[in-house]
């Protein structure tokens, strides 16, 4: 199992405020970390630097196939700004990612982590200086990060959103809707179900477009009904080449089948569609909506001008600009999948993470022979 050093120099970290966070069927709050909350349980750590997002989890095993979050962070750092037209990631972004690392570091450095996985994603991915931004992570954060695969974060998000997906459910079209790329898994659930949702994947692929560079190519602040339709075209045509689109078509009538989203989008959708004064995990993580509420929300939104986006609390000033994009990639899957429901995950690739961490650890098999209970 691998392990993640304490970062040289790492400070102890001041106590987080307590925030929500819920995995599998049950709500958990995470709580800044004492011996007491998590007496001999061991600790796990999941990171994922985005092209928009820099997240952190960090959580102690619970039931089977359950953990429990006792800290959590996100920051919003665009590290790939630009870089759809530079190739590189610009030295604004660099700075801002490097500094929300660092806070990454003091909290993995305050605690003893058995086991962590730290991964980035398509911004350094792609980028020319991918490689030398993540030297600089080491050297500055202490933090040596992995560049995953897109095949690897396709499995993760499937892997992060399993009990989400109904026993009766027959087919499910996952898809990670992110800042630079968009995942998306075909699953197939019409024979045996094995406990790993990440095992009845039959097709994915990965799309080399998000909402920050569709954003950025077709302009995201002022967003005009011709400009909407021509990003949708633009992500119609990158489906239109996966070839193995139809792989689940047969699974797909009737309510045996759904979307399943798991991004800020559709999150931003929830929160929009429930009214929320602020957003609230709680009421999103796990939302249905039918295609009426979908497209109702996606109506209600290019009709908003960006000043109205900003005011939302459920977008705000960091997702105006990428909001309707983030649309765009959304109403392109659904016309290749139409589906009569649409099930919001805000969860994913760091919990995908966890769960495999823990799941190769046997910390749950242990539990099951000793007949222990978190």
């Amino acid at each position: 199992m691998p392990k993640q050093p304490e970062p040289a120099g790492a400070r102890r970290a001041a106590p987080m405020p307590v925030r929500e966070h819920r995995t599998a069927s049950t709500q958990h709050r995470a709580e800044p970390v004492r011996r007491h909350d998590v007496g001999d349980l061991p600790i796990f750590a999941a990171l994922d630097l985005g092209t928009n997002n820099c997240r952190l989890l960090v959580a102690v095993p619970g039931r089977p196939g359950q953990f429990r979050v006792i800290d959590a962070f996100s920051r919003i750092v665009r590290l790939g700004e630009g870089l759809s037209g530079s190739g590189r990631l610009s030295q604004a972004a660099m700075d801002r990612a490097v500094e929300a690392l660092k806070v990454c570091a003091d909290k993995l450095g305050s605690r003893p982590i058995r086991g962590a996985r730290l991964v980035a994603t398509e911004a350094c991915r792609s980028a020319e200086n991918g490689a030398e931004f993540l030297a600089r992570v080491e050297s500055e954060a202490g933090l040596k990060l992995e560049i995953i695969d897109r095949q690897t974060e396709a499995r993760l998000a499937v892997s992060g959103c399993g009990s989400l997906v109904e026993r009766d459910t027959s087919g499910v079209v996952l898809f990670d809707i992110g800042g630079g790329s968009s995942e998306i898994a075909l699953i197939d659930l019409s024979g045996r179900r094995s406990p790993r949702l990440a095992n009845h994947i039959v097709s994915w692929t990965s799309l080399p477009v998000g909402v920050v560079s569709l954003a950025e190519r077709f302009g995201g602040r002022n967003v005009t009904r011709e400009t909407f339709a021509a990003m949708v075209d633009d992500v119609a045509a990158l489906l239109a080449a996966f070839k193995e689109r139809d792989r689940i078509r047969h699974l797909m009538k009737g309510s045996r089948f759904h979307l399943l989203g798991t991004s800020g989008t559709v999150t931003t959708l929830a929160g929009v569609h429930l009214g929320l004064e602020r957003y609230d995990r709680r009421r999103v993580d796990g939302l249905w909506m039918d295609n009426a509420s979908v497209d109702s929300m996606i109506e209600k939104l290019l009709g908003w001008d960006f000043q109205a986006r900003v005011a939302n609390a459920c977008i705000g000033a960091d997702r105006a600009d990428l909001v309707l994009a983030g649309c765009a990639i959304l109403e392109a899957i659904r016309r290749v999948w139409p589906s009569e429901r649409l099930r919001v995950a805000d969860r994913g690739l760091r919990e995908g993470i966890l769960s495999e961490l823990m799941a190769d650890d046997g910390v749950w098999r242990r539990q099951w022979r000793n007949g222990s209970r978190p």
